[in-house]
Protein backbone atom coordinates (compact mmCIF):
# COMPACT_ATOMS: atom_id res chain seq x y z
CA UNK A 1 0.00 0.00 0.00
CA UNK A 2 1.15 3.12 -1.13
CA UNK A 3 0.09 7.04 -0.28
CA UNK A 4 0.00 10.23 -2.33
CA UNK A 5 0.16 13.16 -1.36
CA UNK A 6 -3.91 13.50 -1.86
CA UNK A 7 -4.32 10.89 0.26
CA UNK A 8 -2.11 12.84 2.78
CA UNK A 9 -4.65 15.90 1.46
CA UNK A 10 -7.95 14.24 2.48
CA UNK A 11 -6.49 12.70 5.75
CA UNK A 12 -5.29 16.19 6.43
CA UNK A 13 -9.16 17.62 5.96
CA UNK A 14 -11.03 14.82 7.56
CA UNK A 15 -8.71 15.07 11.13
CA UNK A 16 -9.38 19.18 10.48
CA UNK A 17 -5.46 19.23 10.39
CA UNK A 18 -4.32 22.42 9.08
CA UNK A 19 -1.22 20.93 6.83
CA UNK A 20 1.31 22.51 4.86
CA UNK A 21 3.10 21.15 1.74
CA UNK A 22 6.14 21.06 3.31
CA UNK A 23 4.85 19.28 6.16
CA UNK A 24 2.94 16.92 3.81
CA UNK A 25 5.50 15.81 1.98
CA UNK A 26 7.23 14.60 5.60
CA UNK A 27 3.98 12.77 6.26
CA UNK A 28 4.20 11.01 2.95
CA UNK A 29 7.32 9.62 3.51
CA UNK A 30 7.06 8.82 7.27
CA UNK A 31 3.89 7.31 6.78
CA UNK A 32 4.90 4.93 3.42
CA UNK A 33 7.77 4.30 5.54
CA UNK A 34 5.48 2.74 8.13
CA UNK A 35 3.52 0.76 5.54
CA UNK A 36 6.86 -0.68 3.77
CA UNK A 37 7.70 -1.72 7.09
CA UNK A 38 4.23 -3.68 7.56
CA UNK A 39 4.52 -5.25 3.99
CA UNK A 40 7.86 -6.63 5.21
CA UNK A 41 6.44 -8.68 8.31
CA UNK A 42 3.70 -9.52 6.73
CA UNK A 43 6.18 -11.00 4.34
CA UNK A 44 7.51 -13.29 6.96
CA UNK A 45 6.48 -17.16 6.83
CA UNK A 46 4.82 -17.67 10.05
CA UNK A 47 3.58 -21.20 9.22
CA UNK A 48 3.85 -23.29 12.29
CA UNK A 49 4.13 -20.28 14.80
CA UNK A 50 2.38 -21.06 17.56
CA UNK A 51 0.79 -17.54 18.55
CA UNK A 52 1.41 -16.46 21.82
CA UNK A 53 -0.72 -16.13 25.15
CA UNK A 54 0.83 -13.17 26.43
CA UNK A 55 3.90 -11.01 24.94
CA UNK A 56 5.82 -11.62 28.35
CA UNK A 57 4.79 -15.32 28.18
CA UNK A 58 8.54 -16.22 27.09
CA UNK A 59 10.40 -13.94 29.29
CA UNK A 60 10.57 -15.42 32.39
CA UNK A 61 12.48 -13.16 34.91
CA UNK A 62 9.57 -10.39 33.93
CA UNK A 63 7.17 -12.10 36.79
CA UNK A 64 10.35 -10.84 38.99
CA UNK A 65 10.08 -6.78 37.77
CA UNK A 66 6.33 -6.62 39.23
CA UNK A 67 5.71 -5.58 42.01
CA UNK A 68 2.95 -7.61 44.36
CA UNK A 69 -0.76 -6.85 44.26
CA UNK A 70 -1.23 -5.29 47.71
CA UNK A 71 -2.91 -2.30 49.20
CA UNK A 72 -0.37 0.25 49.50
CA UNK A 73 -2.61 3.02 50.53
CA UNK A 74 -4.95 3.34 53.90
CA UNK A 75 -8.83 3.37 53.38
CA UNK A 76 -9.37 7.12 53.73
CA UNK A 77 -13.61 5.78 52.23
CA UNK A 78 -15.24 8.02 54.87
CA UNK A 79 -12.53 11.05 54.48
CA UNK A 80 -12.89 10.71 50.75
CA UNK A 81 -17.07 10.77 51.12
CA UNK A 82 -17.58 13.59 53.70
CA UNK A 83 -17.88 16.35 50.26
CA UNK A 84 -20.12 14.01 48.40
CA UNK A 85 -23.65 14.97 48.34
CA UNK A 86 -25.13 11.29 48.35
CA UNK A 87 -23.98 8.84 49.79
CA UNK A 88 -25.34 5.48 50.67
CA UNK A 89 -23.66 2.51 52.44
CA UNK A 90 -19.72 3.59 51.91
CA UNK A 91 -21.29 3.70 47.93
CA UNK A 92 -21.46 7.55 46.06
CA UNK A 93 -25.11 8.17 44.90
CA UNK A 94 -25.44 9.52 41.39
CA UNK A 95 -28.43 10.78 39.52
CA UNK A 96 -29.92 8.35 37.07
CA UNK A 97 -28.57 9.44 33.37
CA UNK A 98 -30.24 6.63 31.57
CA UNK A 99 -34.17 6.03 31.37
Amino acid sequence: MSLTLSDIGRIAHLARLNMPPAEAERMLTQLNGFFDIVEQIKAVDTTGVEPLAHPTAVIDHVSLRLRPDVASEPDNREANQKSAPAVERGLFLVPKVIE
